[in-house]
């Protein structure tokens, strides 16, 4: 984060993070959203994207505890509680996959594979994991 010399306000940076993973078998899909908090806690401006099998994470009714795992959807659903409003869910994966956006948790938005590309070339920083 940069200040502007003039006024001396923080300038935010634009950060999007794309979650390709599931939501168990590998650490990316914590890893995605650990680091989006973060940015989020420094008030940055975060978009969060899912696509592929990142959409797996959205999913309602998910419990990790089978696999001893925490249930990553709980955490999830507090993102706006961090301040990030601005969470996606790309259409094609959802259709790819056979899920209904009515088997998902609330406030994702959906989104279109040129509005991604959109939402990268607007931005200052991009994760893909």
């Amino acid at each position: 984060m940069t200040e502007n010399a003039n006024t001396a306000k923080p300038i935010k940076s634009r950060i999007t993070f794309i979650s390709r993973s599931a939501p168990y078998g590998n650490n990316r899909a914590n890893l995605c959203l650990d680091m989006a908090l973060a940015c989020a806690v420094f008030e940055q401006d975060v978009n969060y994207v899912f696509l592929d099998d990142g959409i797996y994470q959205l999913l309602k009714g998910q419990d990790g505890a089978a696999i001893q795992n925490k249930t990553l959807g709980n955490a999830l659903e507090t993102l706006a509680l961090y301040g990030i409003e601005n969470v996606y869910v790309d259409q094609q994966s959802l259709k790819a996959r056979g899920i209904d956006a009515a088997e998902l948790l609330p406030s994702m938005q959906l989104i279109e594979n040129d509005a991604v590309s959109k939402l990268i070339e607007n931005s200052d920083t991009v994760f893909n994991l």
